[in-house]
């Protein structure tokens, strides 16, 4: 495994995070692909295993039960101040409101059975609520112990740069990761969120790394619960599935060229586009297996121009 710096906070990370959504009570009609708590324990167990120490979770996710069954597991296996617990707020009442942030961040805590979570990720922009606001009550969270260091997730650039104003024109905590939608059939961020983290030195932890698996196998949907169910990544991928299997076959001959697998490609790519983590869920361990052997794939210049080049511009997704 290897680790790095998360931005210009202490935070030091693996540089694979691993994604919780995978895990909770399918009951709450949130995904029907989620595992029990067994089977999310058995996986969190590996990941550690593997020297990933970076957990990513949220409040909405199965009803909050990820936080709880990645909580047990980790109080189960690992020492606190061994691992980087993230965790989000936003699709909740109040979204992001002061006193929404301050009744989420209890729940949190409470549900992943812990004094303070190492990341408080914003999942989206609120429009209803003011900048301020949010940014006063996140550095409040940072003040009183709750919270160690403060990310975001997908949304505009120009929100972004909102947002990092508020906070250093009133001496607040600043963002120092960006949870975006960034992978080889989705790159609209690099027009304009990328660039701005690079100006904040904000770390670049991508969800979807994989494009929910379509960057991982030759065929574009197998016959696994969550690609059958899974509605969310069908409309994140399915209406520009014409345009974006170029890029697909460009990975796969490029597995073949090196002699490894499609998703150690895609993930090498992220890393040579400067990525500090990108999120993966995984819901069986040959998964995570798979994604550490990206670390000994260098690709070219060449490589990635010619992953590059088939590419087309997409609607916006993730951004609200």
């Amino acid at each position: 495994m290897k680790y790095s710096r998360l931005g210009n906070s202490d935070l030091v990370v693996s540089q694979l995070c691993l994604g919780c959504m995978s895990f909770g009570d399918s009951s709450s009609k949130m995904h029907d692909w989620t595992l029990n708590p067994v089977e999310s324990e058995e996986i969190i167990k590996h990941a550690l295993d593997l020297g990933i120490n970076f957990f990513d979770t949220a409040n909405s996710y199965s009803a909050g039960t990820s936080e709880e069954y990645l909580g047990r597991a980790l109080k189960k296996h690992v020492p606190r101040d061994k691992v980087i617990i993230a965790t989000k707020v936003f699709f909740n009442e109040g979204r992001l409101s002061r006193q929404a942030i301050m009744r989420e961040i209890d729940g949190s805590l409470k549900r992943l059975g812990t004094d303070y979570v190492d990341l408080y990720i914003i999942h989206r922009f609120d429009y209803e609520t003011p900048i301020e606001e949010t940014m006063e009550a996140l550095h409040d969270l940072i003040k009183a112990g709750k919270v160690r260091a403060i990310g975001a997730s997908a949304m505009y650039g120009y929100q972004f740069h909102n947002m990092q104003l508020a906070a250093e024109k009133n001496g607040w905590t600043k963002f120092v990761s960006m949870q975006n939608h960034y992978n080889l059939i989705y790159r609209e961020d690099e027009r304009e969120l990328i660039p701005v983290c690079r100006q904040f030195d904000v770390a670049l932890t991508p969800y979807s790394p994989l494009a929910a698996g379509r960057l991982c196998r030759i065929d574009w949907h197998t016959n696994t619960m969550r690609s059958k169910t899974d509605k969310v990544a069908a409309a994140k991928y399915d209406s520009t599935k014409d345009a974006d299997y170029d890029v697909v076959l460009r990975v796969y001959e490029l597995s073949k060229k090196y002699g490894v697998t499609m998703t150690q490609i895609a993930l090498a790519w992220l890393f040579a586009k400067g990525v500090t983590a990108p999120v993966i869920g995984a819901t069986k361990k040959k998964y995570l297996n798979d994604a550490v052997g990206a670390f000994n794939v260098k690709l070219t210049d060449e490589d990635i121009a010619h992953l590059e080049e088939a590419y087309v511009p997409h609607k916006v997704v993730g951004a609200i």
